[in-house]
Protein backbone atom coordinates (compact mmCIF):
# COMPACT_ATOMS: atom_id res chain seq x y z
CA UNK A 1 0.00 0.00 0.00
CA UNK A 2 2.82 2.36 0.90
CA UNK A 3 4.52 1.67 -2.47
CA UNK A 4 1.32 2.48 -4.33
CA UNK A 5 1.02 5.87 -2.61
CA UNK A 6 4.64 6.74 -3.38
CA UNK A 7 4.23 5.78 -7.05
CA UNK A 8 1.09 7.91 -7.29
CA UNK A 9 2.88 10.93 -5.83
CA UNK A 10 5.78 10.51 -8.31
CA UNK A 11 3.39 10.32 -11.27
CA UNK A 12 1.57 13.48 -10.16
CA UNK A 13 4.84 15.39 -9.71
CA UNK A 14 6.08 14.31 -13.16
CA UNK A 15 2.80 15.41 -14.74
CA UNK A 16 2.99 18.84 -13.13
CA UNK A 17 6.59 19.23 -14.29
CA UNK A 18 5.75 18.32 -17.89
CA UNK A 19 2.82 20.77 -17.87
CA UNK A 20 4.95 23.75 -16.82
CA UNK A 21 7.80 22.85 -19.18
CA UNK A 22 5.50 22.85 -22.21
CA UNK A 23 3.78 26.18 -21.47
CA UNK A 24 5.06 29.42 -23.14
CA UNK A 25 6.06 32.27 -20.90
CA UNK A 26 3.17 34.74 -20.61
CA UNK A 27 5.58 37.51 -21.60
CA UNK A 28 6.71 35.85 -24.87
CA UNK A 29 4.76 36.10 -28.17
CA UNK A 30 4.72 33.53 -30.95
CA UNK A 31 7.32 34.37 -33.62
CA UNK A 32 4.44 34.89 -36.04
CA UNK A 33 0.77 35.33 -35.28
CA UNK A 34 -2.23 35.12 -37.58
CA UNK A 35 -1.89 38.79 -38.58
CA UNK A 36 1.28 38.09 -40.52
CA UNK A 37 3.37 40.31 -38.22
CA UNK A 38 6.66 38.69 -37.26
CA UNK A 39 8.10 39.02 -33.76
CA UNK A 40 11.57 38.72 -32.28
CA UNK A 41 12.24 36.23 -29.49
CA UNK A 42 11.78 38.98 -26.89
CA UNK A 43 8.28 39.73 -28.16
CA UNK A 44 9.13 42.94 -30.07
CA UNK A 45 7.95 43.40 -33.66
CA UNK A 46 10.58 42.47 -36.24
CA UNK A 47 11.02 45.33 -38.75
CA UNK A 48 14.03 43.94 -40.65
CA UNK A 49 13.71 40.80 -42.81
CA UNK A 50 15.36 37.65 -41.47
CA UNK A 51 17.28 35.20 -43.61
CA UNK A 52 15.47 31.88 -43.04
CA UNK A 53 18.67 29.93 -43.74
CA UNK A 54 21.11 31.79 -41.52
CA UNK A 55 18.78 33.15 -38.86
CA UNK A 56 20.38 36.58 -39.27
CA UNK A 57 18.71 39.84 -40.22
CA UNK A 58 19.24 41.14 -43.75
CA UNK A 59 19.15 44.62 -45.26
CA UNK A 60 15.97 45.32 -47.32
CA UNK A 61 16.64 45.06 -51.06
CA UNK A 62 16.93 48.38 -52.92
CA UNK A 63 14.39 48.59 -55.75
CA UNK A 64 16.18 49.05 -59.09
CA UNK A 65 13.23 49.11 -61.48
CA UNK A 66 9.49 49.71 -61.50
CA UNK A 67 6.97 48.47 -64.05
CA UNK A 68 4.81 51.55 -64.60
CA UNK A 69 2.27 49.95 -66.92
CA UNK A 70 1.65 48.60 -70.39
CA UNK A 71 1.36 50.26 -73.77
CA UNK A 72 -1.58 49.86 -76.16
CA UNK A 73 0.21 46.83 -77.64
CA UNK A 74 0.95 45.43 -74.17
CA UNK A 75 4.64 46.38 -74.15
CA UNK A 76 6.22 47.22 -70.79
CA UNK A 77 6.83 50.80 -69.71
CA UNK A 78 9.59 50.57 -67.12
CA UNK A 79 11.43 53.02 -64.88
CA UNK A 80 14.99 52.26 -63.72
CA UNK A 81 16.42 53.64 -60.49
CA UNK A 82 19.97 54.60 -59.50
CA UNK A 83 20.98 55.90 -56.09
CA UNK A 84 18.98 55.79 -52.87
CA UNK A 85 18.45 59.44 -51.93
CA UNK A 86 15.13 61.13 -51.21
CA UNK A 87 15.57 63.80 -53.92
CA UNK A 88 14.41 62.18 -57.15
CA UNK A 89 15.49 63.41 -60.58
CA UNK A 90 13.46 61.92 -63.44
CA UNK A 91 14.68 61.58 -67.04
CA UNK A 92 12.29 60.48 -69.81
CA UNK A 93 13.20 59.31 -73.31
CA UNK A 94 11.28 57.92 -76.23
CA UNK A 95 8.03 59.84 -75.78
CA UNK A 96 7.97 60.15 -79.57
CA UNK A 97 9.08 56.58 -80.10
CA UNK A 98 10.73 55.83 -83.44
CA UNK A 99 10.54 59.44 -84.62
CA UNK A 100 13.16 60.38 -82.01
CA UNK A 101 14.98 57.08 -81.41
CA UNK A 102 18.13 58.86 -80.25
CA UNK A 103 16.32 60.04 -77.12
CA UNK A 104 15.82 56.41 -76.07
CA UNK A 105 19.42 55.56 -76.98
CA UNK A 106 20.58 58.51 -74.87
CA UNK A 107 18.55 57.19 -71.94
CA UNK A 108 20.15 53.76 -72.25
CA UNK A 109 23.59 55.37 -72.47
CA UNK A 110 22.92 57.27 -69.27
CA UNK A 111 21.71 54.08 -67.60
CA UNK A 112 24.93 52.26 -68.54
CA UNK A 113 27.02 55.13 -67.21
CA UNK A 114 25.24 55.32 -63.85
CA UNK A 115 25.36 51.55 -63.43
CA UNK A 116 29.12 51.58 -64.01
CA UNK A 117 29.74 54.77 -61.99
CA UNK A 118 27.28 54.83 -59.07
CA UNK A 119 29.66 56.99 -57.03
CA UNK A 120 28.85 60.05 -59.18
CA UNK A 121 25.32 60.21 -57.77
CA UNK A 122 25.14 62.43 -54.64
CA UNK A 123 23.97 60.56 -51.56
CA UNK A 124 20.73 62.54 -51.29
CA UNK A 125 19.73 61.89 -54.93
CA UNK A 126 17.90 59.07 -56.68
CA UNK A 127 17.96 59.10 -60.48
CA UNK A 128 15.01 57.52 -62.28
CA UNK A 129 15.12 56.91 -66.03
CA UNK A 130 12.21 55.92 -68.27
CA UNK A 131 14.08 55.10 -71.47
CA UNK A 132 11.06 54.46 -73.70
CA UNK A 133 7.73 56.03 -72.85
CA UNK A 134 6.30 55.08 -76.25
CA UNK A 135 7.50 51.50 -76.89
CA UNK A 136 4.89 50.85 -79.60
CA UNK A 137 6.08 53.85 -81.63
CA UNK A 138 9.67 52.72 -81.27
CA UNK A 139 8.77 49.19 -82.34
CA UNK A 140 7.17 50.54 -85.53
CA UNK A 141 10.54 51.91 -86.61
CA UNK A 142 13.13 49.55 -85.11
CA UNK A 143 11.22 46.28 -84.97
CA UNK A 144 12.36 45.96 -81.35
CA UNK A 145 11.12 46.73 -77.87
CA UNK A 146 13.81 47.72 -75.40
CA UNK A 147 17.50 48.06 -76.21
CA UNK A 148 18.32 48.55 -79.91
CA UNK A 149 21.04 49.92 -82.16
CA UNK A 150 20.82 52.99 -84.39
CA UNK A 151 21.32 50.60 -87.32
CA UNK A 152 17.94 49.03 -86.46
CA UNK A 153 16.13 52.29 -87.32
CA UNK A 154 14.13 52.14 -90.54
CA UNK A 155 15.45 54.80 -92.93
CA UNK A 156 12.04 55.57 -94.45
CA UNK A 157 10.87 59.05 -93.48
CA UNK A 158 7.26 57.86 -93.63
CA UNK A 159 7.94 54.99 -91.26
CA UNK A 160 9.91 57.20 -88.87
CA UNK A 161 7.10 59.76 -88.79
CA UNK A 162 4.55 57.04 -88.00
CA UNK A 163 6.73 56.06 -85.03
CA UNK A 164 6.05 59.42 -83.38
CA UNK A 165 2.61 58.17 -82.37
CA UNK A 166 1.46 55.27 -80.23
CA UNK A 167 -0.56 52.32 -81.53
CA UNK A 168 -3.74 54.43 -81.32
CA UNK A 169 -2.07 57.04 -83.53
CA UNK A 170 -2.04 59.53 -80.64
CA UNK A 171 0.81 61.96 -79.99
CA UNK A 172 1.55 61.20 -76.33
CA UNK A 173 2.97 64.67 -75.77
CA UNK A 174 -0.46 66.07 -76.65
CA UNK A 175 -2.37 63.85 -74.19
CA UNK A 176 -1.57 65.57 -70.88
CA UNK A 177 -3.65 67.91 -68.77
CA UNK A 178 -2.57 71.41 -69.74
CA UNK A 179 -4.53 73.21 -72.46
CA UNK A 180 -5.48 69.79 -73.83
CA UNK A 181 -7.22 69.60 -77.20
CA UNK A 182 -8.26 66.47 -79.09
CA UNK A 183 -7.36 68.29 -82.32
CA UNK A 184 -3.71 69.04 -81.69
CA UNK A 185 -0.92 70.36 -83.89
CA UNK A 186 2.60 69.26 -84.72
CA UNK A 187 4.45 71.70 -86.94
CA UNK A 188 1.84 72.43 -89.64
CA UNK A 189 0.09 69.06 -89.31
CA UNK A 190 -3.05 68.13 -87.42
CA UNK A 191 -2.43 65.26 -84.97
CA UNK A 192 -4.55 63.46 -82.41
CA UNK A 193 -4.32 64.48 -78.78
CA UNK A 194 -6.43 61.46 -77.83
CA UNK A 195 -10.12 61.12 -77.11
CA UNK A 196 -9.70 62.73 -73.70
CA UNK A 197 -7.00 63.91 -71.31
CA UNK A 198 -4.97 60.83 -70.33
CA UNK A 199 -6.90 58.62 -72.73
CA UNK A 200 -3.72 56.64 -73.49
CA UNK A 201 -2.26 53.93 -71.23
CA UNK A 202 1.27 55.26 -71.69
CA UNK A 203 0.46 58.75 -70.43
CA UNK A 204 -1.60 57.28 -67.58
CA UNK A 205 1.33 55.07 -66.50
CA UNK A 206 3.74 58.00 -66.36
CA UNK A 207 1.18 60.31 -64.75
CA UNK A 208 0.56 57.79 -61.97
CA UNK A 209 4.26 57.39 -61.31
CA UNK A 210 4.89 61.14 -61.19
CA UNK A 211 1.98 61.73 -58.84
CA UNK A 212 3.12 58.92 -56.54
CA UNK A 213 6.84 59.81 -56.48
CA UNK A 214 6.68 63.62 -56.84
CA UNK A 215 10.15 64.07 -58.37
CA UNK A 216 12.13 67.20 -57.60
CA UNK A 217 12.91 67.85 -61.28
CA UNK A 218 12.21 66.25 -64.67
CA UNK A 219 14.05 66.22 -68.00
CA UNK A 220 12.16 65.05 -71.10
CA UNK A 221 14.22 64.44 -74.23
CA UNK A 222 12.91 65.32 -77.69
CA UNK A 223 14.46 66.01 -81.10
CA UNK A 224 15.42 67.99 -82.99
CA UNK A 225 16.62 71.56 -82.42
CA UNK A 226 19.58 71.58 -80.06
CA UNK A 227 17.96 73.66 -77.34
CA UNK A 228 16.60 73.54 -73.78
CA UNK A 229 13.11 74.90 -73.13
CA UNK A 230 11.54 75.78 -69.79
CA UNK A 231 8.10 74.43 -68.97
CA UNK A 232 4.99 76.35 -68.04
CA UNK A 233 1.23 75.91 -67.96
CA UNK A 234 -0.04 79.42 -68.44
CA UNK A 235 2.08 82.51 -68.90
CA UNK A 236 4.60 82.26 -66.05
CA UNK A 237 7.70 80.08 -65.75
CA UNK A 238 8.52 79.25 -62.13
CA UNK A 239 11.81 80.47 -60.67
CA UNK A 240 12.86 76.86 -59.95
CA UNK A 241 12.28 75.90 -63.57
CA UNK A 242 14.20 78.95 -64.79
CA UNK A 243 17.13 77.97 -62.57
CA UNK A 244 17.01 74.39 -63.88
CA UNK A 245 16.81 75.56 -67.51
CA UNK A 246 19.76 77.92 -67.20
CA UNK A 247 21.86 75.41 -65.27
CA UNK A 248 21.38 72.61 -67.82
CA UNK A 249 21.84 75.01 -70.75
CA UNK A 250 25.06 76.54 -69.44
CA UNK A 251 26.64 73.17 -68.66
CA UNK A 252 25.58 71.37 -71.83
CA UNK A 253 26.11 74.15 -74.34
CA UNK A 254 22.54 73.97 -75.62
CA UNK A 255 20.77 77.30 -76.01
CA UNK A 256 18.06 78.16 -73.49
CA UNK A 257 14.51 79.24 -74.27
CA UNK A 258 11.68 80.37 -72.01
CA UNK A 259 9.00 79.92 -74.65
CA UNK A 260 8.53 77.43 -77.47
CA UNK A 261 6.56 79.49 -79.98
CA UNK A 262 7.26 77.81 -83.33
CA UNK A 263 3.63 76.62 -83.27
CA UNK A 264 0.88 76.14 -80.69
CA UNK A 265 1.38 73.14 -78.44
CA UNK A 266 -1.49 71.68 -76.40
CA UNK A 267 -1.56 68.85 -73.86
CA UNK A 268 2.23 68.83 -73.54
CA UNK A 269 3.92 66.56 -70.96
CA UNK A 270 6.28 69.16 -69.49
CA UNK A 271 3.49 71.74 -69.37
CA UNK A 272 1.47 69.34 -67.21
CA UNK A 273 4.52 68.94 -64.97
CA UNK A 274 4.61 72.73 -64.61
CA UNK A 275 0.93 72.63 -63.68
CA UNK A 276 1.87 70.13 -60.96
CA UNK A 277 4.53 72.63 -59.80
CA UNK A 278 7.37 70.27 -60.69
CA UNK A 279 10.39 71.96 -62.33
CA UNK A 280 10.75 70.42 -65.80
CA UNK A 281 12.60 71.09 -69.03
CA UNK A 282 12.41 69.85 -72.61
CA UNK A 283 15.87 69.02 -73.96
CA UNK A 284 15.71 68.93 -77.76
CA UNK A 285 18.63 67.04 -79.27
CA UNK A 286 20.20 68.53 -82.38
CA UNK A 287 19.12 65.78 -84.78
CA UNK A 288 17.30 62.43 -84.82
CA UNK A 289 20.40 60.24 -84.80
CA UNK A 290 23.07 61.38 -82.34
CA UNK A 291 22.67 60.98 -78.58
CA UNK A 292 25.02 63.87 -77.78
CA UNK A 293 25.96 62.06 -74.59
CA UNK A 294 28.85 64.37 -73.69
CA UNK A 295 26.53 67.40 -73.68
CA UNK A 296 23.82 65.65 -71.69
CA UNK A 297 26.33 64.18 -69.24
CA UNK A 298 27.43 67.72 -68.43
CA UNK A 299 23.79 68.75 -68.06
CA UNK A 300 23.14 65.80 -65.76
CA UNK A 301 26.17 66.69 -63.62
CA UNK A 302 24.95 70.28 -63.35
CA UNK A 303 21.62 68.95 -62.07
CA UNK A 304 23.43 66.81 -59.52
CA UNK A 305 25.26 69.89 -58.27
CA UNK A 306 22.06 71.94 -58.22
CA UNK A 307 20.04 69.41 -56.24
CA UNK A 308 22.80 67.87 -54.10
CA UNK A 309 22.08 70.27 -51.24
CA UNK A 310 18.29 70.15 -51.48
Amino acid sequence: MKNIIIATIVIVLLGVGVYFLTQKSPNTKNLEDNSGITYNADGSIRTTPQDPNSGTETTPEVKTETLLGKSVNNNDITAYHYGVGNTELLFVGGIHGGYSPNTALLAYEMMDYLKENPQVIPTNIKVTIIPTMNPDGLEKVTGKVGVFEISDVNTSTTVQTSGRFNANNVDLSRNFDCDWNANAMWQNKAVSGGTAVFSEPESVAVRNYVEASNPSAVVVWYSAEGKVYASKCGSVVSSATTTLTNSFSKASGYGAGQNFNAYKVTGDFVSWLAKKEIPAISVLLTNHKDTEWSKNKLGMEAMFALYATQ
